[in-house]
């Protein structure tokens, strides 16, 4: 897994500026008034920070905002960064303050002069969080190198507020290398060995193969997998934080590692990028990761659904009926509307098996949904006004977008089958919540419930504030404040 890059935390010591051979760090508010770290480095530089404080150059920076000053006079530093840092910033203008810090940084070992910054913090998490690459798969690979040093007012308080914080950076850097990662590495049983891995966390983790799943009946999940040669699994990851015999929290992830569309081929164009299409399933495992890093006071059991929709003598046919292990049947109209057949099983068994307190599924379901919110937010869809509003608003104090839309029976009566309890599809109108009433059928009348279509958040073509290309590793952070705001009180 891509490491984090090693962030230490210390007093100041304005004495080691001079001799710092990396880069030198150093937050300014729009004031222009210059702290203890910052006044020494303007000694050093014989007032060239100061000039540039006054220059229009300064004044006309957005809070978080970076100016460098490459190679300056009297000091051994390559770059002094200049962090446009109001009094008061936010979470996200601090996170936005450190990203930025990662962009510049490159390789070299950064000296961060924090001390009369508030929410250091969150500062080192942006630059955690963005200081990523994925190498995995280049003949000669590049990753990050050097480090990053703290100096700020009481460096043990900042340690530990700074843990959990990095706990969710490793987990959404899971995501990203899971969701990076190319279908011919991994395969679906590569997937469920990856997340065997994390028993030596505290997670108990079990992996259900196609014999077992047989016998509970998962035939929906099974019929998308039939057409590939790489066997269908799930996998349950239970991670027991909380009180002995308390209902835990549920999460399910769409784990498809790669989707051709099945008989319903895609279009050749683009097709690379299914391979993002076990996001979901990605996400859910970065959010076990956290909650067992940080050790969470919390039971959340998280349950992936892992398979490849490929087209084959055995694939599974427009027109075919399939029954669920609900026991409801299914007229598959198109075999690229196969995630909701991979979910609906795996919640009706988080449901039978674990009885939980809420149940919360992420899936790369929908291109409808792209359509409706673009990549700056994931659609919500929900059946209870208290959980939603809770990972709202923890979605909004993590800055991951996500916007519900709603649910209703005239929706619901696009899945109408002739042959069947219901199509798999409801047609073009509101394809992002005929997929999510499909779901709702699966869902029991006493379960909180909330489906995440997170199709355009998942994995960008272009950078975002906290991540490069690629995937985001979004949900990972608002999952775990929702689980440390609501399961975790009392």
């Amino acid at each position: 897994m891509t490491d984090l890059t090693p962030i230490t935390f210390a007093e100041t010591d304005i004495d080691r500026i001079a001799g710092h051979s990396g880069r030198v760090a150093v937050f300014l508010e729009p004031e222009g008034r210059l702290d203890a770290g910052a006044r020494r480095v303007n000694r050093l530089t014989k007032g060239a920070l100061q000039r540039l404080v006054e220059s229009d150059r300064f004044t006309s920076l957005n809070p978080g905002d970076v100016l460098s000053m490459g190679f300056p006079a009297g000091m051994a530093a390559e770059a002094v960064d200049v962090i446009h840092m109001p009094r008061r910033a936010d979470v996200k203008t601090a996170r936005k303050a450190g990203a930025a810090l990662a962009k510049r940084r490159g390789d070299s070992d950064l000296l961060m002069l924090a001390a009369g910054t508030r929410r250091v913090t969150d500062v080192a998490f942006g630059l955690a969080m963005r200081d990523y690459g994925f190498e995995d798969h280049k003949s000669s690979p590049k990753p990050r190198k050097g480090s990053v040093e703290v100096m700020c007012s009481k460096p043990e308080d900042a340690r530990e507020a700074a843990a959990p914080l990095m706990a969710v950076a490793e987990g959404a850097f899971m995501t990203r290398d899971l969701t990076n990662a190319p279908a011919n590495i991994l395969t679906t049983t590569n997937f469920a060995e990856r997340l065997a891995e994390m028993e030596n966390l505290g997670l108990k983790v079990e992996i259900l193969d196609e014999e077992e799943l047989v016998t509970l009946g998962m035939r929906t999940l099974l019929s998308v997998g039939q057409g590939s040669d790489s066997p269908s699994k799930v996998v349950v990851m239970r991670w027991e934080g909380g009180a002995e015999g308390a209902a835990p929290l549920a999460l399910v992830g769409k784990g498809v590692v790669f989707d051709t569309g099945g008989i319903s081929l895609k279009p050749g164009a683009g097709m690379e990028d299914m391979t993002m299409d076990m996001g979901g399933a990605g996400v859910v495992s970065g959010v076990m990761r956290t909650l067992a890093l940080r050790k969470a006071k919390a039971n959340v059991v998280g349950l992936v659904g892992i398979v490849e929709n490929m087209p084959s003598g055995n694939a599974t046919r427009p027109g075919d009926v399939i029954t669920t292990m609900k026991g409801d049947t299914v007229e598959v109209i198109n075999t690229d509307a196969e995630g909701r057949l991979v979910l609906c099983d795996v919640m009706w068994y988080a449901q039978d098996r674990f009885k939980p307190a809420a149940m919360i599924d992420l899936a790369t379901l929908t291109g409808a949904v792209i359509i409706g919110l673009g990549h700056e937010n994931a659609g919500v869809f929900s059946n209870d006004d208290g959980l939603c509003n809770d990972f709202l608003k923890a979605a909004e104090s993590e800055g991951e977008g996500a916007w519900r839309l709603p649910l209703g029976q005239g929706y619901d009566d696009q899945l109408k089958s002739r042959i069947a309890d219901m199509k798999n599809i409801g047609g073009r109108p509101a394809g992002s919540i005929t997929a999510a009433q499909f779901l709702k059928r699966f869902v029991k009348d006493e379960t909180p419930w909330i489906h995440l279509d997170i199709a355009g958040v998942a994995s960008l073509k272009s950078e975002s504030t906290l991540a490069p290309a690629g995937a985001t590793g979004w949900g990972v952070a608002a999952l775990n404040r929702l689980v440390a705001d609501r399961f975790e009180k009392g």
